[in-house]
């Protein structure tokens, strides 16, 4: 019996050329007949904040973590040449010119192709965001639900 394909993927950066960068690879992935599963941890959590949600109720540390925090896939910088938020302003005007997809679509059509997208439960925990913070449609876990899914596939990538 053929083992089905798996891909997933530990999305820890929170930098918009290196979350498209994961994005693009998951959604080739799915279309290759993978099942995917990216797991958020750390600053890579940013990137599935809904930009709409009110944070709600936080201790001192925790509303200077979301201060210094983008909200949301809109609002990551990038790895390398950001020149004070002109870089990522650049970068989105060549992938418009390009038409290729944003982040947010990306995101949209990994949903569609039924990636899953877990954010790490104890990086919320550490950070203090709360799932009143994040996007719809996605799941909450921790190592060990990364774990199983890695244990059964064939591609791991942390990114």
């Amino acid at each position: 019996m053929e083992q089905e394909k798996g891909t997933t993927i530990v999305v820890f950066s929170g930098e918009l050329d290196k979350v498209m960068a994961a994005f693009i690879i998951a959604n080739g992935a799915a279309a290759y007949g993978h099942k995917v599963t990216m797991f958020f941890t750390f600053w890579g959590l940013n990137t599935l904040k809904d930009e709409a949600a009110s944070p709600g109720k936080k201790g001192p540390l925790e509303k200077m973590f979301g201060w210094m925090m983008p909200k949301g896939a809109n609002k990551l910088g990038l790895s390398k040449m950001h020149y004070l938020g002109i870089g990522p302003k650049l970068i989105k005007h060549v992938i418009k010119k390009h038409k290729a997809m944003t982040v947010p679509q990306l995101i949209e059509l990994a949903q569609e192709q039924d990636i899953k997208l877990v954010a790490c439960t104890m990086t919320m925990d550490l950070l203090g965001i709360k799932q009143e913070e994040m996007m719809d449609g996605i799941e909450y876990g921790g190592v060990a639900a990364y774990i199983g899914d890695a244990e059964n596939a064939n591609t791991n990538l942390f990114i």
